[in-house]
């Protein structure tokens, strides 16, 4: 089939090169270095699922039909982006693989004439050479749609999506998507300390400070899902159950879970998404991750004063292009 992906960063550019590699006929969307290194070599994949150089067609957009449209921008750039190719967008299913709570939403008001659905990425996979993308842990692709409401019905398009792209990876649909996404919003609390510091993931856990830190934000958002009334959809040995263990425990004694889920990562050093954008010098989606907690909370009379310190301190290195130090970290960041 015909695969157009919008975005070929890490998420994009890892799924536009295993859908090639199962014999798809892929066109993405890049610019300026990273454009010029796929049109000239090929877009290179390496680490946990083998090596792979994938002839895929790139430009700036796309100019040509397709049986599917998968968007994997950033979640800031996303509306743009799909602005940028409405052309080939009409009749045709696109599916948004994003970060955050408002992608398929979002989608579908730009989109009107595409059935979306939604997708998260489990695996792990980092962009930072052009034409070069790497995968540092496997994990499955899971779709599905997102009324808000926890209770999403499986459905034709997210049946269709799920057909395209198996053989390239595992892919599951999952009915209740959208508390798979507060499940992955838990899991992507990882993403804040990394872009902040400069450091791994690996690192964040391995220093006491920064871990209590990670432990209280992933414990608020915890706290505003189900304040929210969302019913958490498993994922990674994730269960609503072990969430609200984890949310009622001692700060100390909830930094097991923190540590459970870098465990995942393997032994690579993964510097998350946010510092991968910070050390392209592009913005990042902190609004869409840490900031969807604030403004849930927000809703729902639910306290998150770590996450709004963390955005906070992510947007002062975007704007000073200076990681601060863990001891600094500490002292800027109340935890309780």
């Amino acid at each position: 089939m015909r695969v157009g992906v919008i975005g070929a960063g890490a998420v994009g550019g890892t799924l536009a090169a295993l859908l090639s590699r199962t014999g798809h006929d892929v066109q993405v969307t890049a610019r300026g270095a990273h454009l010029d290194a796929i049109r000239e070599n090929g877009l290179r994949l390496t680490g946990a699922w083998g090596d792979h150089t994938a002839e895929v067609s790139a430009s700036e957009t796309l100019d040509r039909a397709t049986d599917l449209v998968i968007l994997a921008t950033k979640a800031q750039d996303a509306a743009a982006a799909l602005g940028d190719n409405t052309g080939v967008l009409r009749g045709i299913p696109l599916l948004v693989v994003q970060n955050g709570l408002d992608g398929v939403n979002s989608a579908r008001a730009i989109a009107t004439r595409s059935d979306v659905v939604g997708g998260l990425a489990m695996f792990a996979s980092s962009y930072l050479r052009p034409g070069e993308i790497t995968v540092t842990a496997p994990g499955p692709l899971f779709v599905g749609g997102s009324s808000g409401a926890g209770t999403d019905d499986l459905d034709l398009p997210a049946r269709y999506v799920e057909r395209v792209l198996d053989g390239a990876l595992p892919v599951s649909v999952l009915p209740n998507f959208t508390g798979a996404q507060w499940t992955k919003l838990v899991v992507n609390q990882i993403n804040a300390l990394p872009a902040i510091t400069g450091l791994s993931a690996q690192a964040v856990v391995a220093d006491a400070q920064l871990l209590r830190i990670l432990t209280a934000s992933m414990r608020e958002t915890v706290r505003v899902a189900f304040a929210t009334g969302i019913r958490f959809e498993t994922i990674q040995g994730l269960s609503a159950a072990r969430l609200r263990t984890f949310a009622s425990l001692p700060l100390r004694l909830g930094q097991a879970l923190p540590r459970r889920i870098v465990a995942r990562m393997g032994s690579t050093p993964n510097p998350g998404s946010t510092l991968q954008s910070i050390r392209r010098g592009q913005s990042t989606e902190i609004d869409f991750l840490n900031g969807a907690v604030v403004r849930a909370g927000s809703t729902v009379n639910v306290q998150t004063p770590v996450n709004a310190a963390l955005i906070g301190l992510v947007h002062q290195v975007e704007r000073t292009h200076e990681f601060v130090r863990p001891n600094d970290v500490d002292r800027r960041v109340v935890t309780r």
